[in-house]
């Protein structure tokens, strides 16, 4: 067997066991570390791609930054472990219609998926770099990029004018 596809299954089968194991795990801090860990095997998946620069961003900004963001705010809202008698019935009926309804879609979509053989002659090995990435970004999706960058500012202005205190206004 190939050890390229050797290793695609076993990263499949880790990612799916960590993120089943974010779902099942009682402990939210243990569901937070269960993610990073699907996290960091998806960015083994984006390196088996050739998408070098996903991959980082993905380490850098998902399993870094909003991970730690994740864990702060658990651990500051200091949330106790749920009680299974808080959950009803019909919760856990309504849940499973739910994930059933999910994993058909899902089914069905991979079974209408075709996969094409690739062809040595048209095949670029530079297409997930980052050069590939910016003329991209920068020619054919540059008007995109652009009102995205303005919708960031003004998400930011609107944060700042809305954590600012007026003269005299107190915050409890």
């Amino acid at each position: 067997m190939n050890p390229t596809l050797s290793f695609f299954y076993f990263l499949s089968f880790l990612t799916v066991l960590s993120a089943l194991m974010v779902i099942i795990s009682r402990n939210p801090i243990h569901s937070v570390l269960y993610l990073i860990l699907t996290f960091f095997t998806l960015s083994g998946h984006y390196i088996l791609l050739n998408a070098q620069f996903l991959a980082a961003v993905n380490i850098i900004v998902y399993a870094g930054a909003i991970m730690v963001l994740f864990l702060f705010v658990i651990m500051f809202l200091n949330i106790k472990n749920d009680h299974e008698e808080a959950k009803t019935n019909l919760t856990k009926i309504a849940a499973a219609i739910v994930g059933g309804t999910v994993f058909v879609i899902l089914f069905g979509a991979y079974r209408k998926t075709a996969i094409m053989p690739a062809d040595p002659n048209t095949f670029d090995s530079q297409v997930g770099m980052i050069e590939s990435l910016g003329k991209l970004l920068f020619r054919e999706y540059l008007l995109p990029f652009e009102l995205a960058s303005i919708l960031l500012l003004v998400a930011m202005v609107g944060a700042v004018m809305l954590g600012k205190r007026e003269i005299g206004e107190r915050h409890f």
